[in-house]
């Protein structure tokens, strides 16, 4: 597919026509955020194309759904809203289309992207965050019961899940302060208050809810990803020697509860179907799934990821970011309609905007490790960075920075980054 947009044809770029991610943004001269939409270098102003007529085909609901402040209602049309509207832009940015070239409104409605300030892009209700990784499961279950199996009974069977915190997802770009926590010393009790000192990222992959659902009426596997509007990359940034003290018997709570992060850009399924592969295989000894979490049909996605730190004098010393980690989002044990099957077996409602994410994305290697608990072992094994320093877990005003992209042949398609830069805590 061609365009006239010439920075969206930069082969390592992340926003080609094939892809088109859905954001929110504001202007200086703004007086609410709008609905962007990505192409290369460019952010376009959906409701200001719309006004001057560059999308005719969208009108009606559709069309009053893109001139909100977030993509809740939007996304809440279905997968048949976003695809008529992908279609839409797909035909205005062709090569062969100069309704928006040659137009003289083309400044106003096509937006450098270095002039916009990106925010969330929906307006979220609910956040849950699961642990689909059986590479990470497994590694954290060595590490804190080496005498045991590092699996649960439950893990095979179910994608083991818990509630998070909305009001504290952020922006890629917004630092984050390092909390304040209960922990206790390597002697253990009594416990003492202060910053933390294990502050880690994770790795993950979110995706958030379009379509409905209704109280009481679970999703079926096979329904599952019509219900998905799209996918953006997450930091679930954790303070691990909190949760250590925290987490029984009752799961995480403030070890995560305080940020995290996602890039501002939605992809949607549809720009990421030439990379879905067949649901993960399993092992000859693993467990067969229950009905309801089985279908011929589910897939997987391709999607390569990174992690890089850049500290305070990297910065200074213009410095690259040190990447940490490498890893596919293919090597994860459960599925995203599976995940979204399970959490509404129960009959639990889905509303536009939720967002769930996989929890850590870890391979097989030791630079597929999605997190430093896991990457260092606990610290053990502290990660080399330009700068000539090491780290076991995250320093005051260390930068981390997720990129996510899929490719095959000529075609790549990417997430942009999610970043946070950690501060320190008050006090």
């Amino acid at each position: 597919m061609r365009t006239w947009v010439e920075s969206a044809t930069d082969p390592d770029g992340d926003f080609p026509i094939e892809n088109l991610p859905f954001g929110v943004f504001e202007r200086e001269e703004s007086d609410a955020p709008r609905i962007g939409v990505a192409i290369g270098d460019r952010v376009l102003d959906v409701r200001e194309a719309i006004v001057h007529g560059m999308l005719p085909d969208v009108s009606g609901e559709v069309g009053r759904t893109l001139e909100a402040t977030n993509l809740n209602a939007f996304a809440g049309l279905g997968r048949s809203g976003s695809g008529m509207v992908r279609t839409a832009l797909q035909r205005l940015f062709g090569v062969d289309e100069g309704m928006l070239r040659d137009s003289g409104e083309q400044d106003r409605i096509l937006i450098p992207a270095c002039e916009v300030e990106l925010g969330l892009p929906f307006s979220i209700g609910d956040y849950t965050d699961f642990y689909a990784s059986k590479h990470h499961a497994t590694n954290v279950g060595r590490m804190f019961r080496p005498d045991g199996d590092p699996l649960l009974p439950n893990w095979k069977h179910l994608p083991v899940g818990y509630h998070g915190r909305a009001s504290s997802i952020v922006e890629s770009g917004r630092p984050i302060r390092r909390p304040n926590g209960q922990t206790v010393g390597p002697d253990g009790p009594p416990p003492k208050h202060g910053p933390v000192r294990l502050l880690d990222y994770e790795l993950e992959v979110g995706f958030f809810l379009g379509r409905r659902s209704e109280l009481g009426t679970p999703i079926p596997i096979e329904q599952a990803l019509q219900h998905v509007f799209g996918l953006v990359l997450v930091n679930d940034w954790s303070a691990r020697d909190v949760q250590k003290w925290e987490y029984q018997p009752l799961g995480p709570f403030n070890a995560k509860n305080f940020a995290t992060t996602i890039s501002p850009w939605v992809v949607t399924l549809e720009a990421l179907q030439p990379f879905t592969e067949p649901g993960p295989p399993r092992d000859a000894d693993d467990p067969e799934n229950l009905p309801y979490l089985s279908s011929d049909a589910d897939v997987t996605i391709d999607l390569k990821l990174e992690v890089a730190i850049r500290s305070a004098e990297m910065r200074a010393r213009d410095l690259p970011a040190s990447r940490v980690s490498i890893g596919n989002y293919r090597d994860m044990y459960w599925t995203i309609a599976q995940m979204v099957a399970h959490h509404t077996s129960t009959g639990c409602d889905m509303r536009s905007g939720d967002l769930m994410a996989s929890g850590t994305v870890s391979g097989p290697e030791e630079e597929s490790r999605g997190c430093l608990l896991e990457r260092t072992w606990r610290g053990q094994n502290p990660v080399p960075l330009a700068d000539g320093t090491e780290r076991k877990f995250l320093q005051d005003d260390d930068e981390v920075i997720i990129r996510g992209w899929c490719s095959k042949g000529d075609l790549r398609i990417g997430f942009g980054s999610c970043a946070g830069l950690v501060t320190p805590a008050l006090g």
